[in-house]
């Protein structure tokens, strides 16, 4: 059941993309041209920090073994933990998509000067997003790219990345939805050039 959520006046840019698709280079890029961005996997791991309002409950739910000894979330068991049982990864979300919708609603509620973007990685998988944003924002790269950058940032063995990957929305499914695409197949250069045009293009759009 989710929580319904009022859209403001303001434009709201949902951003998407899968695992080393750029979204954050391009979340980061929007932010310092002064989009407001409100990140729902920051609010989560917000949330199971030291001391975060979902540690109590995660500690209820899952027992000890799901705490690393400073109180905050053990991120490597919990995978673990959701991935082999669907289970309890429905338990989690429980626990933590209600907080997470209540605290983007509070920030949504303290205004934007320009427009929000809305970073949500499993967008099309999830839902109950849709109703907040004017525009989709998928950020897109052939799939062996995604592969080989995940692999450099988290040091990931191949097979760990392609699971996670088989568990998102297909590259399809997500170009289908997006009102823009951008392409990150180049270097960073390129990227920000497409998006400081698309920031153009947004702020026309956000002050109609």
């Amino acid at each position: 059941m989710h929580i319904a959520l009022n859209k403001p006046k303001q434009l709201v840019v949902g951003l998407t993309g899968g695992i080393g698709s750029g979204k954050t280079a391009v979340s980061n890029r929007l932010q310092a041209l002064g989009a407001t961005i409100i990140d729902t996997d920051e609010i989560a791991h917000s949330l199971t920090k030291v001391g975060g309002l979902a540690m109590p409950d995660i500690q209820k739910t899952f027992g000890e073994e799901a705490l690393l000894p400073d109180g905050s979330m053990n991120r490597d068991y919990m995978r673990a933990l959701v991935f082999k049982d669907p289970g309890k990864r429905i338990e989690l979300e429980k626990i933590l998509h209600p907080k997470i919708r209540e605290l983007v609603q509070q920030y949504l509620n303290a205004g934007a000067p320009l427009y929000f973007v809305l970073v949500v990685p499993l967008l099309f998988e999830k839902g109950g997003w849709g109703e907040l944003m004017d525009e989709i924002i998928v950020v897109d790269c052939p799939e062996e790219q995604q592969v080989r950058r995940v692999i450099q940032r988290n040091g990931w063995p191949e097979t760990q990345v392609r699971t996670v990957m088989q568990n998102q929305a297909t590259r399809e499914r997500r170009r289908a939805g997006a009102t823009q695409v951008i392409e990150n197949n180049g270097d960073l250069a390129e990227l920000i050039e497409k998006i400081d045009f698309m920031h153009q293009k947004l702020i026309k759009k956000a002050q109609k």
